[in-house]
């Protein structure tokens, strides 16, 4: 059976079962490789697939993407150069091609062909025109997605008002993203999508793919396509759509329509006895704090003793803080007003505030690792062993640290990196800061929150935290314990006196346990007491070396026993 087709001088032969395996051919029509029935030349490579050459059939066609006029079937591209750019898909082709000469709008044969329908119900604050729902498009689409900027897959909504270049086309999964939703990363304002360019630059970090568990980008955000953004006037935090709605992330909270935060209820851990006046400012003089069974008064300036530690953060007590007439307790002001319940960017769960520890009396902290017997956030939901000590809760998202000439930013994913001031390897849940220059630098937790200076009590100048060291190697050693110094790893130094001191060595393992708690679980018959050493320095009963500094003591009258802390680790498991 012969055709004379309208696209082709030479008449065309019908072949039955043309086999691409047999002999390799591309339809002319629409531009993909002919399999099963077709119709072809026999005095050039010529093919049509069946379908592409019945066509003809009905060389005019009203076409939902051009509502306006009727497109005509043409055998090649009408325009110069006999290239045609589709202006559903976007994609170049030489074959087939709808086209209305009036508009200049012209279709691909294989999305002519595409089933679609008018989206009802879609949300105008997302886009102008109407959209067309296509359930299936045959993988004919090959760009981005306007919203996630992923590529399009499985159903979408395309507007056929915005033709190339500059198409709008959403994944069904972007189209059903809420218009606002409540974020742990912005524990103020909701968050808003938003489809136009906001008053960000034309390229924005997102603050959210910095912390995804699956991995470390921090890619810059494209305002040319949909993201969430804070809806407070001045904040300019703004995330990926995709970043934002994570479900390890984000709990899936909408934020209903008129909702006031300011309305709900308290969230605050303290009830105000008396009230002071401070330059027309009302400040809670007397508090009563669930975590103390006596009332704490306020003190903005007065003598504080060395020793005395805040009982929230661990911290040395600092103006102003809230302190107990009756014993030992201590509240930075700062402390004393922490949220009962806070979010954060880690954790998809509101997290509660806790002054509970382990039989043994302390905790460890999820992200820095360090024993702590202050204040935590926990999350109390299901399985979750979420706790961060409030140091680490309330640490920032950015750090600009003098070892490093760009920003570094905390992530929560570092497998495969170690810290480059103390070279621990980091695991898959380690917090750090980390350069996303590309400089390779990353610093954990403990070694970016060291303190910029030390004291060493044979030197009268404080100890400088130093970053480097090009000494002689026989120069590398700790003046404390006298052990070798690592010459890459960060030290305290002292320019005047030539005094250097490991970083353990200077600010001691127990840093934010309190002085005078005690601790059980330890190895030893008795309660051991957390003690600083500065002039009386017992040997260790496990290593017999001095304990200078943070060390556990028996304060029992039968007992002589004093031990470093990781001393008494090495006693724990030889029990």
């Amino acid at each position: 059976m012969e055709i004379q087709h309208f696209s082709h001088h030479h008449p065309l032969v019908f072949i039955q079962a043309h086999s691409v395996a047999s002999k390799a051919a591309l339809c002319l029509g629409c531009e993909k490789l002919v399999e099963g029935w077709s119709y072809g030349c026999n005095q050039c490579e010529f093919y049509l697939h069946k379908g592409c050459a019945e066509l003809e059939l009905a060389p005019k066609i009203q076409h939902p993407f051009h509502p306006k006029h009727p497109l005509t079937l043409l055998p090649k591209s009408p325009h110069p150069g006999g290239i045609t750019v589709c202006d559903f898909c976007g994609k170049n082709f030489e074959g087939f091609v709808y086209n209305c000469n009036d508009c200049i709008f012209d279709l691909h044969i294989n999305c002519a062909l595409l089933h679609s329908s008018i989206a009802a119900n879609f949300p105008h604050s997302l886009h102008h025109h109407p959209l067309h729902f296509i359930q299936n498009h045959n993988e004919e689409v090959g760009r981005d997605c306007s919203g996630c900027q992923k590529p399009l897959s499985g159903p979408i909504y395309h507007c056929l008002d915005c033709s190339y270049p500059t198409f709008f086309t959403l994944h069904k999964e972007c189209v059903e993203l809420p218009l606002e939703i409540n974020h742990p990363c912005d524990r103020k304002h909701p968050l808003t999508l938003l489809p136009q360019r906001p008053a960000h630059p034309e390229k924005c970090s997102c603050y959210l793919c910095k912390i995804q568990w699956s991995g470390i980008c921090y890619t810059e955000v494209d305002t040319s396509y949909g993201r969430y953004c804070c809806s407070a006037s001045g904040c300019d935090y703004i995330a990926h759509a995709h970043c934002a709605t994570n479900k390890s992330i984000w709990d899936g909270t909408i934020i209903k329509e008129g909702y006031d935060e300011r309305h709900g209820p308290s969230n605050l851990i303290t009830d105000v006895i008396e009230q002071i006046s401070i330059e027309e400012i009302m400040v809670a003089s007397k508090i009563k704090h669930s975590y103390h069974h006596h009332n704490l008064r306020l003190t903005f300036s007065g003598e504080i003793k060395d020793d005395s530690q805040c009982d929230g953060c661990m911290r040395p007590i600092s103006n102003p803080f809230y302190s107990c007439e009756q014993c030992k307790f201590f509240l930075h002001k700062d402390c004393a007003e922490l949220r009962k319940e806070m979010p954060h960017p880690f954790h998809k769960h509101l997290l509660t505030l806790s002054n509970s520890h382990d039989e043994y009396g302390y905790s460890v902290c999820g992200a820095c690792h360090r024993l702590y017997q202050g204040f935590s956030y926990r999350c109390y939901k299901g399985d979750c062993c979420f706790e961060f000590d409030i140091q680490c809760m309330l640490l920032s998202d950015t750090l600009k640290h003098p070892s490093h000439k760009h920003p570094l930013f905390l992530v929560h994913n570092n497998k495969g990196t170690s810290c480059s001031a103390c070279f621990r390897k980091l695991h898959s849940r380690d917090v750090a800061y980390r350069c996303m220059k590309r400089c390779d630098f990353s610093l954990d937790v403990g070694c970016a929150t060291l303190p910029l200076t030390a004291w060493y009590k044979y030197d009268r100048h404080p100890l400088t935290l130093t970053f480097s060291d090009d000494s002689e190697p026989s120069q590398l050693y700790c003046d404390l314990c006298e052990k070798e110094r690592e010459p890459n790893n960060w030290f305290y130094y002292c320019a005047d006196c030539d005094n250097s001191l490991h970083l353990y060595c200077a600010v001691g393992g127990l840093t934010y346990m309190k002085i005078g708690n005690r601790i059980k679980g330890t190895g030893h018959r008795h309660p051991l007491t957390v003690v600083k050493n500065i002039w009386n320095c017992p040997p260790c009963k496990v290593c017999g070396e001095i304990c200078n500094g943070q060390a556990l003591e028996c304060k029992e009258s039968e007992c002589n026993f004093t031990v470093h802390w990781d001393c008494c680790r090495v006693l724990q498991r030889t029990i």
